[in-house]
């Protein structure tokens, strides 16, 4: 039977899509020439950067304590 050890936070898998939405969002606003769009993505991917670093900090953190 395999068992699977991979951990991943919550915090991680949620700053991922963040950036990944923001991306999208930054693409869309470069195709249609909307400039407040193209910086509202950038923005989300900035914030999804920060949350995902947030989540490694935090399963670091629970790795040292076991």
């Amino acid at each position: 039977m395999l068992v699977c050890h991979f951990m991943v936070d919550k915090d991680e898998l949620e700053g991922k899509a963040k950036k990944i939405k923001g991306k999208i969002r930054e693409g869309a606003g470069k195709i249609t020439g909307d400039d407040e769009e193209e910086l509202h993505g950038k923005m989300e991917q900035v914030e999804g950067g920060i949350q995902e670093k947030v989540g490694q900090v935090k399963k670091k953190v629970k790795k040292a304590i076991k």
